[in-house]
């Protein structure tokens, strides 16, 4: 197959040409030392002032309520660590679900071996957080509620509105990881009622390496990295300049585009998920409506995942999965696995996740080769005893 299709979008997008423009003007002629009192230095700070303006205003918040990291796992480390070291004194008891990024579920049972008490909040078939289970597991001593706006696997969108108001009526501080949603849908703090959100440059065309966290005014956080006073004595060290500002004009950009892009991807979407279900014993994962734009994601009966994504790839198409096999034994996925989608299926998970470079030819190949893919696959002997013990 010469043609390549690009179908992993949720795992990383394309740098977008405003942020490539942006960023290399800015390595070009402002290189200086953001934190210094020279014109150069000067300049570099007029730079990241103006990205962290633009930035805000794409999410309706404030510039000052805008932290840069270094990536979405570090914010998401950043606002779980910092609420629980700021309120320790309050209570030891966090929420969050049982279908969060890892970098909330690690951070999480980081407290736990602190001291720390954790509840992760069940879902039900479609990946949808209820607010009764909420409301049900809310303690005196509950201090954070930690709840992804949109999940990175299989797509569903939760219900943020309704569950930041729990929180809020209860005076607990609410943070959403809405990595995979900024740029792609509307994300406005205000209207989300959040306390706490994360984001990352290179989910909507911006570079590696920079994204950020919004703290509402008012929460000081401790320092995520002790040091000189960059980031309003928050992070310290010198500020990625270039990246800051590609990951302006790439938010910029996807938001000048998002209500067309949305209705073209999930036409693509839609197109993509019809075509696969006529594949026999297969299914889709997450909430059939409720669902980012560009994400697809399937079981399939009797394969491998990685096996798929593998023999994809050898035709052209870039895709992922949610199992990861090693060691001769195949886990599946956390999110499949909180969901109730059982081993036999989950195991042979496949995700198509959409962007800007994708069109309706690239829908039409994978939808001609995942048939001869799965087909393939069921017809050869697996390669290890997934979900069985060994004796």
């Amino acid at each position: 197959m010469s043609r390549k299709v690009y179908a992993d979008n949720a795992a990383t997008t394309p740098m977008s040409s405003a942020s490539i423009k942006a960023m290399m003007e800015c390595m070009r002629d402002s290189y200086g030392n953001p934190s210094g009192v020279h014109s150069l230095s000067q300049k570099a700070r007029a730079i990241m002032d103006d990205a962290r303006k633009r930035i805000s205003a794409c999410i309706g918040a404030n510039p000052n309520e805008i932290f840069f990291t270094s990536n979405g796992s570090e914010s998401d480390n950043w606002a779980i660590k910092g609420v629980a070291e700021l309120k320790k004194d309050e209570g030891r008891h966090i929420i969050t679900t049982s279908i969060e990024h890892h970098a909330i579920i690690n951070s999480c049972e980081h407290l736990k071996s602190q001291g720390y008490d954790i509840t992760y909040l069940p879902t039900d078939d479609t990946g949808l957080v209820s607010i009764e289970s909420l409301e049900n597991e809310i303690r005196e001593d509950t201090i954070l509620i930690s709840v992804m706006m949109a999940n990175n696997e299989v797509g569903t969108i939760q219900p943020i509105r309704e569950l930041s108001r729990v929180a809020r009526d209860r005076k607990i501080l609410f943070h959403t990881d809405a990595v995979q949603t900024v740029g792609h849908i509307p994300v406005i703090v205000d209207d989300l009622g959040v306390d706490l959100l994360t984001m990352a440059g290179h989910k909507f065309g911006g570079p590696k390496g920079v994204g950020a966290l919004y703290i509402r005014r008012g929460i000081r956080l401790p320092p995520l990295i002790h040091g000189g006073g960059q980031e309003k004595g928050m992070r310290a060290g010198p500020e990625n300049v270039a990246a800051v500002t590609g990951m302006a004009a790439a938010l910029e950009a996807s938001i000048a585009e998002m209500e067309e892009e949305a209705e073209r991807l999930t036409g693509l979407r839609d197109r993509l998920i019809s075509g696969i279900l006529k594949i026999p014993d297969s299914c889709l994962t997450g909430h059939p409506t409720s669902r980012l734009p560009g994400i697809a994601s399937f079981a399939f009966q009797g394969i491998e995942g990685e096996s798929a994504v593998l023999m994809l790839d050898y035709r052209g198409i870039q895709a992922s999965t949610g199992s990861a096999c090693s060691t001769g034994s195949l886990a599946a996925s956390h999110v499949l696995d909180a969901i109730g989608v059982p081993p036999s299926l989950s195991h042979g998970s496949v995700r198509f996740s959409l962007g800007a470079v994708n069109t309706e030819e690239d829908i039409e190949a994978i939808l001609e080769h995942m048939p001869i893919v799965v087909e393939r696959l069921r017809s050869l002997p697996p390669l290890c005893n997934c979900g069985t013990k060994k004796k």
